[in-house]
């Protein structure tokens, strides 16, 4: 798996260290909504039953495959 800079150093913050590259992996692999930004950027989201049932967003630059961002995205909604 590839990653930003950007990525790097946001999973150095408490609340994101938590996030499990097999969670990532998990949305990347089986998406429940997916949606392609203006700037080609993919955005992609899938419920996370260990942490709680939460939505894991993670977003991908428009290559596909390269990690630019993940976090819990307490906003979503089907």
């Amino acid at each position: 798996m590839k990653f930003t800079q950007y990525f790097h150093a946001m999973s150095q913050r408490p609340h994101r260290s938590a996030i499990d590259i097999e969670w990532i992996k998990r949305v990347i692999e089986n998406p429940i909504k997916e949606v392609i930004q203006e700037d080609g950027r993919i955005r992609r989201w899938a419920m996370i039953e260990e942490a709680g049932g939460k939505y894991l967003r993670v977003i991908l630059l428009a290559d596909g495959e390269t990690i630019h961002n993940a976090f819990f995205d307490r906003s979503f909604k089907l």
